[in-house]
């Protein structure tokens, strides 16, 4: 597969985590997972896109809550991405991202084409997608908004479905043939899915896109001149020498519309190539059959789990064991925080425990108790009125921001290897069995100078305990929200 300098592959990172629920959070969603291989989905979709373009072409469109995450783990491309980031600074759905993304291309590149793909979905075959890719480009440069269709295996009534103009081929490479789109199809009930499932002319919508920078923004503005005018809007303001804010501001004014239904719907210029590879958006946790390995009984099973006699479920152990006996076409998934169990059936119900954990305003819904950082991680052990107690893990070559807080104290008790402490003027090294205090209002950093991951337990006490209770002055990782 070759690369080409006009293609700008823009990973859609943005989504939430509901359906992957407890193992997926809202600060840490699906596309950080290790499903369906040893990267996690994410990786997998860089690596993929990769085949295909240059990784300074790449785009990364997230959110600031995930984007820490997200340079963590694709740290191997760090100075590729050091200007590939497209914070959305509230979400609008695809078509504003999509745009915002468009201008960034443009600026760029006047002609270059946009390979749009969800971070969050499985594809085998790379030699297949490649060719997609350029049959789908030559198609972008004639002026046409193409995306992939993928062959339905089953009557499945949570995609929408497209049906080609067979008779409209608009060009072909190999086997593959690319056509103008007949007609998109919402989301069907189940009869109307095994009709298109027979009929074999109908093909599953998968969300990934090649177009023109500048053909996707004339049929925005044809279709949503409300987008297309928030994005003039904010070009002006970036020339003009704005603030963030302002710009901010304007983007979080812009109705939220999906890419699907405000334009490729409407659009003359739709095509579709239907595809050869195989793939999967893992939309719940009963469709990881369709991408993990089993074992004889059928069950795909992680972590220390001891099974007597279940056939074709899913059992997810984090660090206790699980043991099971005779499930059938169930779902058990256990993390420190939370457990689910489900029948394989419902497991697309996983989206609605989430929205009563969020009415609750229950913190299991937002993260895990391990929480990663871009320098290592912490863990809440224990909290209560007016005290936090945590074991903070700091990677070697890795350092927290110089920082303060305005309402909690902090001691630091050192487990594992030899941290560097910041504490006002004073620098100096901590051994393990010593601690340190780092009162109220004090500018402090912690860092690990050495070859060893630095654990240390941290006692909070204060009036309020919360991660935005901070003030950075200096960061190794650009962030400016809490830590």
């Amino acid at each position: 597969m070759t690369t080409t300098r006009s293609l700008f592959p823009v990973i859609m990172a943005g989504g939430s985590g509901t359906r992957f629920w407890p193992l997926s959070r809202h600060l840490f969603p699906k596309q950080l997972l290790r499903i369906g291989g040893e990267h996690t989905l994410i990786q997998q979709t860089m690596q993929r896109v990769l085949g295909c373009a240059p990784a300074s072409n790449v785009l990364i469109s997230t959110n600031a809550a995930q984007a820490d995450l997200i340079r963590t783990q694709l740290v191997d491309w760090k100075e590729d991405l050091a200007n590939g980031f497209l914070l959305e600074p509230e979400g609008r759905n695809t078509a504003p991202a999509i745009a915002l993304a468009a201008i960034e291309v443009l600026a760029r590149d006047p002609n270059g084409l946009m390979l749009v793909v969800p971070a969050d979905h499985v594809v085998t075959g790379q030699r297949d997608f490649g060719a997609a890719v350029q049959l789908a480009s030559q198609l972008a440069s004639k002026g046409y908004l193409v995306t992939f269709g993928i062959k339905p295996i089953r009557p499945e009534t949570g995609y929408g479905y497209i049906k080609p103009n067979g008779k409209s081929l608009l060009g072909k490479r190999g086997k593959l043939r690319g056509y103008v789109v007949q007609k998109f199809v919402e989301k069907p009930n189940a009869r109307k899915a095994a009709q298109y499932l027979k009929a074999g002319n109908y093909f599953w919508n998968s969300g990934m896109f090649i177009w023109r920078a500048a053909t996707i923004m004339e049929e925005i503005g044809l279709h949503q001149p409300a987008i297309k005018a928030s994005m003039d809007r904010i070009r002006k303001l970036r020339t003009e020498g704005a603030s963030k804010q302002q710009i901010d501001e304007v983007y979080r004014r812009i109705a939220p519309v999906s890419i699907d239904n405000g334009v490729m719907e409407r659009s003359s210029k739709a095509a579709v190539v239907p595809v050869r590879f195989k793939w999967s958006d893992v939309g719940s946790w009963g469709s990881l059959d369709e991408v993990a390995e089993k074992n004889r009984g059928g069950n795909v099973v992680t972590g220390r789990v001891i099974d007597i006699d279940s056939t074709q479920s899913i059992v997810y152990a984090d660090r206790r064991v699980v043991a099971t006996i005779g499930l059938q076409d169930m779902v058990v998934v256990d993390t420190p925080d939370a457990t689910l169990v489900c029948p394989k059936s419902r497991a697309q119900d996983v989206k609605k425990i989430v929205d009563i954990l969020k009415q609750q305003q229950a913190p299991e819904h937002l993260e895990h108790l391990t929480v990663q950082r871009p320098w290592g991680s912490y863990t809440v052990l224990e909290e209560g009125p007016g005290f936090k107690v945590k074991r903070v893990t700091v990677n070697p070559g890795g350092r927290l921001s110089l920082q303060m807080h305005h309402q909690r104290s902090e001691h630091w008790v050192v487990i594992a290897g030899t941290p560097r402490v910041t504490r006002e003027q004073e620098v100096f090294d901590l051994q393990v069995g010593e601690s340190t205090a780092i009162p109220v209002k004090t500018r402090h950093r912690l860092e690990n100078p050495g070859q060893e991951t630095v654990h240390i337990i941290e006692v909070q006490n204060g009036p309020y305990l919360g991660e935005d209770d901070i003030v950075r002055f200096k960061d190794d990782y650009g962030r400016t929200a809490s830590s």
